[in-house]
């Protein structure tokens, strides 16, 4: 394992400033938003004050996003371990893959087994979770393959324009 952050096809990288463009585009994207808790659209000047913020260490911010990279080094969405804790060894996973057409490619598959590699072996994480609506079957399908285990619901958690939603709560024990 001489990558740990390359795993089947993609490789991950840290988030550069000349990725704002991007995270603009991904960002701002409205059909997005229900899965990522987002009410307004980003600017691109909190997205720059993002990027600088986003070179502090992952033990000071807990959180870490990188960019996943399809072959030839595309951009094809972004990973992130977020609500790090160093002393209970958990962290919380996120991903997304923007493009309908770079979906159903294995990316998000690798760049999951890529974030459990350095999770484990950079900053010694021994479980990973997710929070999932409960109509993204897509990504509990993804999750349920990476071996991950619905371990609760959490009942009408989420408000959606088209009501109220379960959400459900996924683990992995990595070591």
């Amino acid at each position: 394992m001489d990558n740990i952050l390359s795993y089947g096809q993609i490789t991950l990288r840290a988030l550069e400033p000349g990725d704002i463009d991007l995270l603009y585009e991904w960002e701002n994207d409205a059909t997005m938003w229900e899965m990522s808790n987002a009410r307004a659209p980003f600017s691109r000047h909190l997205l720059a004050q993002y990027l600088q913020d986003a070179t502090r260490d992952v033990y000071e911010q807990k959180q870490v996003r990188f960019i996943i990279q399809a072959p030839g080094s595309r951009p094809v969405g972004a990973v992130d371990l977020f609500d790090f804790d160093p002393y209970h060894q958990r962290a919380s996973i996120g991903i997304l893959i923007h493009k309908t057409e770079d979906r159903r490619h294995g990316y998000a598959s690798d760049a999951i087994h890529a974030l459990e590699n350095y999770a484990v072996n950079a900053l010694g994480i021994r479980q990973l979770s997710a929070s999932i609506s409960e109509d993204n079957t897509a990504s509990i399908r993804l999750f349920d393959q990476a071996g991950y285990q619905v371990t609760g619901i959490k009942k009408q958690w989420l408000r959606s324009p088209s009501g109220w939603k379960d959400e459900w709560f996924l683990q992995k024990h990595l070591v």
